[in-house]
């Protein structure tokens, strides 16, 4: 996808906050932090920053990225929802960050391997939102009665800085937990009656994820349990965490749960694929990376 021009005066202050003492980035270092995403450059690395830092950060990042994406949110998605991702980033709990209408590509699309400053892929899924309802969810039955649609999802994160594992969780947070692409496969109809919707309940919690390559090499597998012991366990959570900052969840969201794989990097010249075995319904979703045009050049 090509971004707009960042109109970003260049005399903005460079972003470096690496000190021990870390605090909200100011409106300059956003504006860097902006345009580095927009060149697909890495950013400096961000100091540790508390939830409270990170949330701010994030605000005027986000500020920034409505007008790079035509302004248009279409959901929100749940970061570090597994916790093998959580001891990545030395936290204990999730984040969340914001879903534009230009970041969402279609089923078997091909990208170059470098659509980011830090690309990386995983293995996740979406649900759209029925009804706002889902606000007051307590557990994943309750979700599933306020969802129309479950989705097959390879997202392409970007962790944007020099050395992503220098982030905490609310410097996963700041960077809008690293939103830049993802694709979607064929929806699935959630069920509306209680036996089925049992049944797709089970199915969540105990579906195998698999991710592979088209070659058929096996790349890492998961489960749905993976995501926080039931993956819509994720919506419960992210409906609560929008709530303390008077968001709400509306009719029409897609939801993006986390991750059921290690976050990879992709190759020049590879295709990743995504099943789930053992959802009912569900197809796999395919992610193409572009060969490089010389031989031996990444991407």
């Amino acid at each position: 996808m090509k971004l707009k021009s960042a109109l970003i005066p260049s005399a903005m202050a460079v972003l470096c906050v690496t000190g021990a003492q870390a605090e909200c980035l100011n409106f300059g270092e956003v504006a860097q932090l902006m345009q580095n995403y927009v060149a697909m450059k890495p950013s400096p690395n961000i100091a540790k920053l508390t939830d409270e830092e990170g949330a701010c950060t994030r605000a005027r990042f986000n500020d920034l990225l409505s007008r790079q994406f035509g302004g248009k949110v279409v959901g929100y998605k749940a970061g570090l929802t597994n916790p093998a991702v959580q001891q990545r980033f030395g936290t204990n709990k999730p984040v969340w960050g914001v879903l534009y209408e230009g970041m969402i590509l279609p089923n078997d699309v091909t990208v170059q391997a470098k659509f980011g400053a830090r690309p990386l892929f995983e293995a996740d899924m979406l649900v759209r939102v029925k009804n706002e309802n889902i606000n007051a969810a307590r557990n994943p039955a309750e979700v599933l009665e306020n969802i129309d649609q479950i989705i097959p999802f390879i997202e392409l994160p970007d962790l944007m800085v020099e050395n992503p594992g220098s982030l905490n969780g609310a410097g996963v947070a700041a960077i809008n937990v690293g939103a830049r692409l993802g694709v979607v496969g064929e929806p699935i109809s959630a069920p509306v009656f209680s036996e089925q919707q049992q049944v797709m309940l089970q199915a969540l919690a105990e579906m195998a994820v698999q991710v592979s390559d088209n070659t058929g090499a096996v790349l890492s597998t998961g489960k749905g349990s993976d995501i926080l012991g039931h993956p819509l366990n994720a919506v419960v959570w992210l409906a609560g965490a929008l709530q303390q900052e008077n968001l709400r969840l509306r009719k029409g969201d897609l939801i993006s749960l986390g991750s059921f794989s290690p976050l990879t990097p992709p190759k020049a010249g590879t295709s990743v694929i995504v099943t789930y075995q053992g959802l009912p319904g569900a197809k796999p979703v395919q992610v193409n990376f572009r060969p490089p045009v010389f031989p031996g050049q990444s991407d």
